[in-house]
């Protein structure tokens, strides 16, 4: 599962990846957590994307308490066309998540060791994402989420956990995003690892197991 990440990469560079139409200013976050709101990529028309805010964990359209998107913050990459919380979202509503890393957990003695998992060049991604409008009957409030979509460990990933978040490349983006195509059979062969020689995993301090915590230092690596 992903269940922490970064982002901290300059607007200009994520709006050149992402092919947005102006450069955003976004804070740099070291420690991103689930039921935050962050920032998405989706498509908003022919040929034209948009970054918006969702809250991560995916609440479906048709949940009847929010609470729900508490557990659902990693999507399956396997299912996505079967279970019902996510293929609604999965053939209508997909997005692209920008990060430039994101943290697991490895099993170690006397308890558990994070890492900092990113790209060796250190620029910044996208994982694949879905995102989900929920409108609350009491308040008529309309809340966005969304989830990272997941699929089998790397190599190198799989030393540390047994599952990773789908990384994208570019030239796969405009595919994920097309709002035309719903086919499961062709947007399965999207939800593979990343190459594993194009990565880094980094110990880094147990400070980032509190989501108060959230600064350059964390991605720090340690030993």
């Amino acid at each position: 599962m992903c269940g922490r990440y970064v982002l901290s990469a300059p607007g200009e560079v994520l709006a050149e990846l992402f092919e947005l139409p102006a450069p955003v200013e976004l804070a740099a976050r070291y420690n991103i957590a689930p039921t935050q709101a962050v920032p998405i990529v989706r498509a908003a028309g022919e040929s034209v994307r948009e970054l918006a805010f969702a809250q991560w964990g995916l609440v479906p359209h048709w949940a009847k308490e929010r609470a729900i998107g508490n557990r659902l913050i990693n999507a399956r990459g396997e299912t996505l066309a079967e279970k019902p919380s996510y293929r609604d979202a999965f053939k209508r509503r997909r997005c692209l998540i920008p990060a430039t890393g994101f943290y697991e957990w490895k099993k170690v003695e006397g308890g558990k060791q994070p890492y900092l998992l990113r790209l060796r060049d250190g620029a910044p991604f996208g994982f694949a994402g879905l995102w989900s409008a929920w409108r609350d009957r009491e308040s008529g409030e309309t809340l966005e989420s969304c989830a990272i979509v997941t699929t089998s460990p790397n190599p190198l990933a799989a030393t540390v956990h047994d599952r990773m978040p789908v990384i994208l490349p570019r030239e796969r983006h405009a595919l994920w995003l097309d709002s035309g195509t719903a086919d499961p059979e062709a947007l399965s062969p999207l939800l593979v690892p990343y190459p594993e020689e194009e990565m880094e995993a980094l110990p880094v301090s147990t400070r980032v197991n509190n989501p108060r915590n959230d600064d350059p230092s964390l991605v720090e690596p340690i030993g």
